[in-house]
């Protein structure tokens, strides 16, 4: 009986308990917000901004404007500036004007609330700004979950692409444990809170882990580990952006596998043999045997970010694939409305 009032004693009271979270909250949240503010000074955009259909889209160009264009599309949870990174814009710029869209929420780019950014809808978004900006014809490369979007683009108006060159994507449906982890952060409510308090102190913490998964089994280059501004991608909007795509990756994957047969435009598609985020063997070489107008490019020894790791090689497929594909006289066909592309359901063209 002593020991147990002695027990009893000991125990913190309900409250302190209750209180000692709202305070550990309330300083990942001022953390959060410092921080926030901090790297958005120190990082502006370098490039300028399209507006389309409400959403306001940063994009930076490289190489002369009157070159064959080429697009380049990030990951979830990246930006232009990992793409720049890589090595793969000063190897195109010789013979290529390069276009790098930060994706709706990544970035500089914005994703207003209350609206859903499918692959679809962002390819609607990102066709609509070419238009605006002028470029005919572009090979569109993606990476990721950027390929997804290439793959949509691609889809939806194969007349406006020269090709495409899909990196390290995700295009087969398969079950994924780590989608569960990564989803919450896009839930009303709570996902508001933990986005502006504890995930981005987590996130920063498995960042290290994470990074190593998607080099291996190459080492992370050291451009990227070096000079990638780390919390761009750790912002709450960010990681709202990047929960909202791995939650719907796996449906928008089974409904884009319904048409990429549909593709009759050049594709390369661009792998890293031991790619441990994504099976190389289960979703590219699928995709390649699914696409008649494809080449299937597996590098050794590199995995997710081959980009980075074998830019030459992926510059090589590209190469390959602008050959397959020589750039057209004509002025090209109109625009297709934004409206449309964004509505359009798997059987429209």
């Amino acid at each position: 009986m002593l020991s147990l009032t002695h027990s009893a004693a000991r125990r913190p009271p309900p409250w302190s308990l209750a209180l000692g979270t709202l305070a550990v909250l309330g300083a990942c949240a001022w953390f959060v917000r410092v921080k926030t503010r901090d790297l958005e000074a120190r990082h502006p955009p370098t490039g300028r901004f399209v507006e389309v259909d409400g959403v306001r889209l940063h994009v930076t160009e490289h190489g002369p404007s009157t070159a064959p264009a080429v697009v380049l599309l990030h990951g979830n949870g990246g930006m232009s500036t990992e793409m720049e990174l890589s090595g793969l814009v000063e190897r195109l710029v010789p013979r290529y004007r390069v276009l790098l869209f930060d994706r709706p929420g990544y970035g500089h780019s914005d994703r207003p609330s209350g609206r859903s950014f499918t692959p679809h809808t962002q390819a609607a978004l990102l066709l609509h700004a070419l238009d605006r900006l002028g470029v005919q014809k572009p090979i569109v490369l993606g990476h990721s979950w950027g390929a997804l979007v290439a793959t949509a683009m691609g889809l939806a108006a194969p007349e406006r692409l020269r090709g495409l060159v899909l990196v390290s994507g995700y295009y087969t449906p398969s079950l994924r444990l780590d989608v569960g982890w990564m989803s919450p952060p896009a839930l009303p409510l709570l996902g508001t809170l933990l986005r502006h308090t504890v995930a981005p102190v987590l996130s920063r913490l498995l960042w290290p882990a994470m990074v190593r998964r998607v080099f291996a089994p190459a080492p992370t280059a050291p451009a990227f580990a070096q000079r990638y501004p780390v919390w761009m991608s750790l912002r709450p909007g960010v990681l709202r952006a990047s929960a909202a795509e791995s939650a719907m990756m796996i449906p928008q994957a089974a409904r884009l596998r319904r048409r990429t047969r549909d593709l009759r435009i050049p594709v390369a598609i661009v792998a890293g043999a031991g790619d441990r985020l994504v099976s190389t063997a289960w979703h590219s070489a699928r995709l390649h045997r699914r696409i008649a107008e494809s080449r299937l490019h597996v590098v050794p020894n590199a995995g997710h970010m081959v980009h980075h790791t074998s830019p030459d090689g992926v510059v090589a497929a590209l190469d390959e694939l602008a050959d397959r594909a020589p750039m057209e006289t004509a002025s090209g066909p109109p625009r297709v409305p934004v409206e449309a592309l964004a509505t359009a359901g798997p059987g429209a063209p």
